[in-house]
Formats: structure tokens, C-alpha cells, sequence
């Protein structure tokens, strides 16, 4: 009896094994939430994450999954990487909007392909117009998506036209000029220079002499050979 109860106590008094700590559930589906100890800054984090745009673009992501496929989006390296692609554009780094442009041309490929299938197997017009339409809008937008594409690659160069407000007065001629314009800056000119400007007389088809140096007479008639006329 009394070693009986002495074996007992010992295994009464032995000690537990501590338990094992509960590993944390993955993917995780808590949205991670970071704010200050008052209410109103709580708040202020709270409606930023709520209209962020990450948040949005995730809620919809999930949404279109499949089942199998949404249960295994982890929500806070899904938000992280939404925001490192955002940042990554705001650098200049458009290499994933790139990426994303030409599988969307791709897919919209697969889909013309899918449903010119489609429409040659209709034997009534109806459907066969039915499905050549739709062919055709994805074919369109392919050919859109493309464009894009292509001009984020090579942007169009833009000519802006510059003037040159330097001292002094320029006379730049873009086409013909106009009459009105041309009088007017010729008198400016004039004005500008000083004194009034009078129009020099041909001294030789007036014969006088000149008024600048009076002491210089006007030529004589040259004599010359009687040229006989017949």
C-alpha cells in the first residue's frame, strides 16, 4: 500500500511539457494595420488604408480569383507588392506596366483566334455576325494595346516654338510678311536712327552740282565722235 501511494505522488508531482506554440495560419488574411496609441490617429490610419489604392486593386484581384487560387493569396505580401509596383512607376520604371501591356495583347490574340473559331463554325448568319463582331473588337483592342505600348516606348517628340525676347530690335519673317507691318518698321527704323531722311537725287541725271561741296562744279559735256546715224 505504501509503495503503491509513493508511486503515484511522483507522477503527480512530475512536470508538463510546456505546449507547443500555434504557428501562425498562411497565407495570412489579416489586414496588417499600423497606428498611433490615440483614437483619432488610429482612425486617420484606419480610413487611409481603407481608400488606399493597393487595398482596392487587392479587394478586386481577390474577388476574380478562383477559389483555390484566392485562398492562397497572402493579404499582406499582396498589399506590399502593390505598393512597390506603384513606387517603381513613380521612379520612372514602367518595365512591369510593359509587361502587363504586351501579355494583355496576347491574351486579346488568343481571344480574336477563340472566336474567329467560333464564327466559322455558325451556320446561321445571325451568330456568325455575332461572333465576328466581338472577334473583331478584341482584335481592335489588341491593336490598341499595342499602340501603347509602343508609345511608352518611343514617346512623340513635341516642337514648341520659342521666342527670343534678346535686346535690341529683330525682325524674325515666318512666311511672307506682311505689307503693313514692313512700313511700319521701316519708320521706326528711321525714327530710331535720328534726322529726317531725304532721297538722294541722281547728281549725274540732274547735272547740278552738289549741295555738300559747293566749290565742285558740274561736268562739262565730254566731248565725243559724232556717231553718223544712217
Amino acid at each position: 500500500m505504501t509503495g503503491n501511494s509513493t508511486q503515484t505522488d511522483k507522477r503527480a508531482t512530475k512536470p508538463k511539457k510546456p505546449a507547443a506554440p500555434k504557428a501562425e495560419a498562411f497565407p495570412r488574411k489579416a489586414i496588417p494595420l499600423k497606428s498611433g496609441p490615440s483614437a483619432d490617429e488610429k482612425g486617420r490610419v484606419y480610413a487611409s488604408l481603407i481608400t488606399s489604392p493597393e487595398l482596392a486593386a487587392h479587394r478586386v484581384i481577390g474577388m476574380m480569383q478562383p477559389k483555390n487560387i484566392a485562398d492562397e493569396i497572402d493579404t499582406p505580401t499582396m498589399l506590399e507588392t502593390l505598393r512597390d509596383q506603384a513606387a517603381a512607376v513613380q521612379r520612372g520604371d514602367l518595365s512591369h506596366a510593359e509587361a502587363m501591356l504586351i501579355n494583355q495583347a496576347s491574351a486579346l490574340q488568343a481571344l480574336f483566334v477563340r472566336l474567329s473559331e467560333r464564327a466559322m463554325e455558325q451556320a446561321h448568319m445571325p451568330n456568325l455576325e455575332g461572333f465576328m463582331r466581338m472577334a473583331l473588337r478584341a482584335q481592335s483592342q489588341c491593336r490598341a494595346t499595342l499602340e501603347t505600348l509602343a508609345t511608352i516606348k518611343n514617346p512623340p517628340i513635341v516642337y514648341a516654338k520659342q521666342a527670343n525676347f534678346a535686346a535690341g530690335h529683330q525682325q524674325v519673317n515666318n512666311g511672307t510678311p506682311d505689307p503693313t507691318r514692313a512700313r511700319e518698321i521701316e519708320n521706326e527704323q528711321s525714327q530710331l536712327s535720328g534726322g529726317n531722311h531725304e532721297l538722294l537725287s541722281d547728281a549725274r541725271a540732274s547735272g547740278e552740282a552738289s549741295r555738300t561741296n559747293p566749290t565742285l562744279e558740274t561736268l562739262g559735256e565730254i566731248d565725243r565722235a559724232e556717231i553718223r546715224r544712217g
